[in-house]
């Protein structure tokens, strides 16, 4: 019977209300002294400047960064130094995200952390069907799955590529299913100009021309093409997004020893230099739009050119861009709950903790891949996706700091309880215990006999079960029901003008 009562009070307490996001009340790990954070700064601004960037295939671009003074080559573009630095003043230090529900509504910056789920993977897994291509009743189920998990404060996009819908129609379908979905602020396509235009566009119509005239409601992905080559998937999505005066992340992916040098500070370097590059455009394109620098490092084995994750390289570089974001003043995206492992393991464990906790503590904002990443993001796991999940919820407790008055030092607590005695039906234990801990709910802390009388199972199975019955309860927000038609009624119009494509 007690145990009965148990799991009824676990069950209660198995979706703890959260904030829309996360409210740092802890200090920064401060990882790195000032005179390296310095060089790194010049090495930064002596790429800019010397070396240049490359803008390719995108003369409108090169237009743009003509006319504001800088020294453009052919593709080549170096600004003077200082100039990036100075453009950079206007992008906000701190902005909202609005979701169509105000109660999920995001602020990106300074002392707040948003988390969304993992972005891009081409495959999916799950204990019943194991590894397969993406498809849209996956990319549908997942979606579903991140609107109901708390802990994931943002929906994102791509949380797995739907690979049997055209690759030039797909976006439609990815978006159209996040707005209806969920409620919690979502990201817009990249791939293709006319596709960022498509979110654009469906965003106008769920929150209004005017609302969005005047707030961010969507923003953009990008990466750059490192080492130094900026294409035009991100310049054209800077234009429309910022144009449209909404956000831009922009994260330079680079895998240490292919993409930039084998060396983290120089790496680092190579990244704050594109990066801020990206920045400065943004705000040309359109002063004070919202702009996110993103930091997307991967150490590398030297034996056979795969990545690695959750490596010592790669951890440091985000507490050490954390520092350098501050230090300009712009909200950082970097980390997440990253891995090399092909299942929810051990190897998985080990490296997404660490991923995910320099992540944290170096200070970032906005972290994409927070959960469900796998074979190095090649893979979306359906029971690693609820397993990060679960663990993300602690870093709320974490980042949130330790209360220190009356009632959290237990001012009253030993009125009722003699020394010698225990707390356990205390009135501060009484009054406190639904708050006082983390309830994670996928971790197993019963006996061995209670865990083998309920079937001893490990924590992907566990995991497999969770996501099963949360979508078995999924209800959708409510959507008014013109703005669900003129939706519809867009994309297949946007469908109906064009033939499938399939690369």
């Amino acid at each position: 019977m007690r145990a009965a009562s148990r799991r009824s009070r676990r069950t209660e307490r198995a979706a703890p209300v959260m904030p829309a996001y996360i409210t740092r009340r802890i200090p920064y790990f401060e990882y790195m002294r000032e005179e390296g954070l310095v060089r790194i700064e010049e090495q930064a601004d002596r790429l800019i400047e010397e070396v240049g960037i490359e803008f390719r295939d995108d003369p409108e671009a090169l237009r743009i960064w003509k006319d504001a003074g800088a020294d453009v080559k052919d593709t080549r573009v170096r600004l003077p130094r200082g100039m990036a630095r100075e453009l950079l003043k206007t992008a906000p230090s701190k902005f909202t995200q609005h979701a169509r529900n105000p109660a999920r509504s995001v602020e990106i910056g300074e002392t707040s952390t948003v988390f969304a789920p993992i972005y891009g993977a081409p495959f999916t897994r799950c204990l019943e069907k194991g590894r397969r291509y993406g498809s849209f009743e996956d990319f549908d189920k997942l979606s579903k799955l991140v609107s109901m998990l708390p802990s994931l404060h943002h929906m994102g996009l791509v949380i797995c590529e739907p690979c049997d819908l055209p690759v030039n129609k797909r976006h439609l379908d990815m978006v159209l299913a996040h707005m209806r979905n969920s409620d919690k602020p979502f990201l817009g396509a990249i791939t293709e100009k006319s596709r960022a235009r498509d979110s654009v566009d469906m965003a106008r119509i769920l929150f209004g021309e005017a609302f969005m005239r005047d707030n961010c409601v969507i923003m953009g992905n990008v990466n750059t093409n490192s080492p130094l080559h900026v294409d035009k998937v991100v310049t054209e999505a800077i234009q429309v997004y910022c144009g449209a005066g909404q956000g831009i992340v922009v994260a330079p992916f680079i895998l240490g020893g292919a993409m930039g040098p084998v060396t983290t500070a120089a790496s680092i370097a190579q990244a704050l230099a594109e990066a801020m590059v990206c920045g400065a455009f943004s705000q040309l394109v359109r002063p004070g739009a919202p702009f996110v620098l993103g930091n997307f490092l991967s150490s590398m084995s030297l034996k056979s050119g795969a990545p690695t994750f959750g490596m010592p390289e790669p951890v440091a570089s985000n507490y050490i861009i954390g520092q350098l974001a501050r230090r300009l003043g712009v909200p950082l995206r970097c980390g997440g709950s990253l891995t090399a492992s092909k299942l929810p393991d051990a190897q998985a464990a080990a490296e997404s903790a660490d991923s995910m906790h320099s992540t944290a503590m170096g200070g970032a904002n906005f972290v994409l891949h927070s959960a469900g990443w796998m074979e190095g993001g090649l893979v979306s796991g359906f029971e690693k996706l609820v397993i990060d999940a679960d663990r993300l919820g602690a870093y709320q407790k974490l980042l949130g700091g330790i209360d220190t008055d009356d009632n959290a030092l237990g001012a009253d607590a030993y009125e009722d309880v003699e020394p010698a005695g225990h707390f356990l039906g205390s009135a501060h234990t009484m009054r406190n215990y639904e708050t006082a801990y983390y309830d994670a709910v996928l971790s197993d802390s019963e006996s061995f006999e209670q865990w083998t009388e309920r079937g001893g199972k490990d924590t992907a199975q566990r995991a497999f079960e969770r996501w099963n019955k949360m979508l078995d309860e999924h209800q959708p927000p409510p959507l008014d029901e013109a703005v669900n038609e003129a939706l519809a009624e867009f994309v297949e119009k946007k469908k109906q003008s064009m033939p499938d494509a399939w690369y």
